[in-house]
């Protein structure tokens, strides 16, 4: 069994004052050229930004060796670190050879935990992706061109990594000796080398050409493969590598191992808990099961969240395997099932809470156990198979004695089965494990682990471009801003969001992540002169309600090869965020506090001042860190060219959360559209980051509301338009009410109210060419001032109807002056009401014109009648 290093939480860098001295002559140039950019003096100040690994040659070494490693890509020149993820490997020279290349030695002890590590490259301008590279156990060599016939294969030695590339069509073959008896193995790390989406084959032939094992796929090694024999006698035996589909490329790298160590494909059972002896048995090896007595590892300590998932290597007198089985190290006991157990009757008796092991280990087989519950008693019932690599697919049943079915699931756990459990009643229960498609062999192991439900609460940081995955730099002198998104299980309560061991210099300012958030802001700052640094930062969740002792951390996933679709298919979980204080920007901004409210339905500016270096005059690009809920911001806004100010246009709908919100404004300089390189630039987001500080922007209900009466207008008249007044709270002053939405040449002026408003009359203007119909878009938008801020109120909706002139109609008599009449104002008609008295009217000319009048009536009939 490899044991885990006790420590991982130091980041290794460059080891030697020889190392750092050579460093420091080298870069000495690039690094007044990175001032030079923080400047503004060069034209390029906008593009320095994150480096970009592309490839890792050789992508992995032997541990207890050290070995030359050449990094390539982009942005390199001022590469100052690699942080390396794991412990057991130490850079002790790195030089920045130019803007495309980096070359490092590594050193691997003697000790160095096997299989998958992880790294990224720090520069003085910011932070590479993630990249990975293998450590193993056997003496390496390089693949040697030409082996791509069966004829000419490449000798190795047996127990031996090789390391190569599947170009297009290509097949690569390597030539082994093996007594009679001896087990050969060959294994293939491909997909997992991380690089592309690389489907490898494997094949061990005879010297005839016969294929004795092949392998495509494999559960256990995932998309890669894995075979094994005996020897059938003395003599030569070729292995042969290739892509699946005969394809490849020039990132199709692989490792291969071939040697004698043992491949078991599962172990049963495939858990136990921390220090405590569990006998265990391997299976799937060529020779055959064995079985050994393992002790797994004290409870981690903290720091081991950072490693990669704890398995066990198998290993004989013949050699250690490559790659680990999965086991899973808690507190709960095993219970192994006894055959038969293929129905209630004989079903494996147990007592929850437990972990069940078993494998379904011929096809149609059905493993039961049977356990007691009390009414309400809740269960969260997980099958791990495929998360252990096993190929079992697996179909979880539970029922009660009697027969009667309580619950089951296939796939609510990813491939694996997941069901949470109520027992309805005192009673006996039998849980059933079963494959998919009834298939079975003996590695088709499993392990069911039924618990009471706990409180759970996951940490994850949000990308800002897809497919990116998140880090933080910080410029000297600077802030910077990220989200933290928490994925709370079985709770809902506020947590605390908290980063330990942050560079030296940095601190950090949040908010409290109420119940019903997901999402908090985190600015991270940094002071002038701080040296330029990095480290990987454990990011913490925890609930703040002492009676709930929930914490959780990072989890983030790097995807590194993508299939169909962009399907990932192979990716690296990290659990500590990347970070560093790099060289200073050449500006800063400030986000100017809103003393006003952003209302529902309501609309605002936020301006944003930079101050900028002498010398950079470069547009600055303007973006929300995040919309607040119901909240929607511009994306397309820019400080001008040479300008300090721009302003951000804000709105919020009917249904956005009221809450005093922590906001920011990032800002990062926009590179001239001068080609490919910077198109690409763009696209990644390499560029300088910064953050205003974090303000509150307080969302609020409206001060008013407006209710509209449906409103008609013969076109080329004028009516009033009314709208009621609802005041919610009182305000200073008067506000500017604006109609809008009018149809073509309809005109409204605007009209002043106060807080004791309760009525509007709009006076509507149309003309000739004002559109007939029913106009639905029209709004209030009322401005009501506090302090000197606008508080913009968008109002609506209300509907203008402009119908088409009436026929003429004939001259009425003209009545009797009344002077008592005239004084008195006149009172303002309904729409209906008007179209009553225009009724009257030509009821009344018709007494002398009947033929005349009749069409007029009848259109006012018809119009009356619309307007009901």
């Amino acid at each position: 069994m490899e044991r885990l290093a006790a420590d991982a939480r130091i980041s290794k860098s460059i080891g030697t004052r020889r190392a750092a001295a050579r460093l420091g002559r080298n870069s000495a140039a690039r690094l007044w050229a990175v001032v030079l950019i923080a400047a503004g003096i060069a034209s390029s100040a906008a593009q320095a930004g994150n480096p970009q690994l592309r490839s890792m040659a050789p992508q992995g070494a032997q541990r207890g060796t050290e070995v030359e490693i050449t990094l390539a890509g982009s942005d390199l020149a001022d590469a100052q670190e690699i942080l390396l993820y794991y412990p057991g490997v130490t850079v002790t020279e790195m030089e920045a050879v130019d803007d495309k290349k980096i070359k490092a030695k590594f050193q691997f002890d003697a000790e160095c935990r096997l299989g998958i590590h992880a790294l990224r490259v720090r520069s003085a301008t910011g932070l590479s992706n993630l990249r990975t590279f293998c450590v193993g156990a056997l003496p390496e060599v390089a693949e040697a061109e030409p082996n791509s016939e069966f004829s000419e294969p490449q000798k190795v030695e047996l127990d031996t990594t090789i390391t190569g590339v599947v170009q297009n069509e290509d097949v690569d073959y390597y030539l082994v000796e093996a007594k009679k008896g001896e087990r050969i193995t060959a294994e293939i790390e491909g997909i997992r080398m991380g690089n592309t989406f690389f489907d490898p084959y494997l094949a061990i032939l005879d010297a005839q050409r016969f294929e004795l094992a092949v392998c495509d796929d494999a559960a256990l090694t995932w998309q890669d493969a894995v075979v094994s024999l005996q020897a059938p006698e003395d003599g030569s035996y070729v292995v042969q590598v290739r892509e699946s589909a005969f394809g490849g490329n020039g990132a199709c790298n692989y490792r291969l191992h071939i040697g004698r160590f043992p491949r078991p494909t599962a172990v049963l059972p495939a858990g136990g808990k921390p220090n405590e002896t569990v006998r265990l048995k391997w299976l799937g090896d060529i020779l055959g099961a064995r079985s050994e007595k393992i002790t797994p590892p004290e409870a981690t300590p903290p720091e081991s969240r950072w490693a990669e998932p704890f398995g066990l290597f198998a290993h004989d007198d013949q050699g250690l395997a490559p790659s680990p089985n999965a086991f899973v190290i808690n507190e709960l006991g095993n219970t192994m099932e006894a055959e038969p157990n293929d129905d209630a009757k004989s079903a494996t008796a147990f007592e929850a809470p437990q972990a069940l092991n078993g494998a379904i280990s011929q096809a149609g087989d059905v493993d039961c156990f049977a356990f007691a519950a009390k009414k309400g008693q809740v269960f969260e019932i997980r099958v791990l198979a495929r998360q252990i690599r096993s190929p079992l697919d697996p179909v979880l049943s539970v029922r009660r004695a009697s027969g009667a079915r309580v619950g089951a699931n296939d796939d609510s756990g990813g491939p694996d089965a997941y069901l949470r459990f109520t027992a309805p009643a005192d009673d006996q229960y039998v849980l059933s494990v079963r494959d998919h498609l009834g298939r079975g062999e003996a590695d088709y192991v499993y392990r069911v682990e039924l618990q009471p439900v706990r409180p759970e609460v996951v940490i994850s940081l949000p990308e800002r471009r897809r497919y990116v995955d998140m880090t933080a730099c910080v410029p000297q002198g600077n802030r910077t801003a990220l989200m933290v998104s928490a994925k709370r299980s079985n709770f809902s309560g506020e947590l605390e969001i908290a980063m330990h061991d942050l560079p030296s210099g940095v601190t950090m300012e949040t908010v409290r992540m109420a119940a019903n958030q997901t999402t908090v802001p985190v600015l991270l700052s940094a002071e002038p002169g701080t040296t330029l640094s990095g480290a990987l930062v454990d990011v913490i969740g925890r609930s703040t309600d002492p009676k709930q002792n929930v914490e959780g951390h990072l989890e983030q996933i790097t995807g590194l090869a993508r299939g169909r679709n962009n399907v990932l298919v192979w990716g690296h979980t990290a659990h500590r965020m990347a970070t560093a204080v790099t060289a200073a920007a050449p500006f800063t901004i400030e986000l100017v506090e809103p003393k006003a409210p952003l209302v529902r339905n309501g609309s605002t500016e936020l301006k944003v001042v930079a101050q900028r270096n002498e010398g950079f005059t470069a547009p600055i690009r303007l973006r929300m860190l995040y919309d607040p809920p119901g909240v929607s911001s511009s994306r397309d806004i820019q400080i001008p060219e040479g300008q300090n100010e721009a302003v951000i246009p804000v709105t919020a709908n009917g249904k956005a959360d009221v809450n005093a919100w922590r906001i920011a404004v990032l800002g990062e300089p926009v590179a001239p559209d001068d080609g490919q390189q910077n198109r690409r630039r763009r696209s990644r987001g390499t560029g300088v980051v910064v953050s205003t500080q974090l303000a509150k922007l307080e969302v609020a209900e409206p001060f008013v509301g407006f209710a509209f009466n449906k409103t008609a207008v013969e076109r080329g008249q004028e009516t009033d338009f009314v709208v009621k007044v609802e005041a919610s709270k009182p305000f200073e002053g008067e506000a500017t009410v604006e109609l809008l939405g009018l149809p073509f040449e309809a005109t409204a002026e605007p009209l002043k109210m106060t807080k004791d408003t309760s009525e509007l009359a709009f006076k509507v203007k149309t003309t000739a060419k004002s559109p007939v119909g029913r106009h639905k878009s029209l709004l209030c938008r009322a401005t009501i001032m506090v302090g000197e801020e606008q508080v913009i109120h968008n109002l609506g909706s209300g509907e203008l109807r402009i119908d088409a002139p009436l026929p003429a109609k004939p001259a009425a008599p003209k009545a009797a002056k009344n002077d008592a009449a005239a004084a008195k104002p006149e009172k303002r008609l309904t729409r209906l009401e008007q179209l009553r008295q225009a009724r009257e009217q030509a009821l009344e000319a018709a007494k002398e014109k009947p033929a005349q009048a009749q069409g007029a009536e009848r259109a006012a009939t018809e119009q009356e009648a619309a307007g009901q």
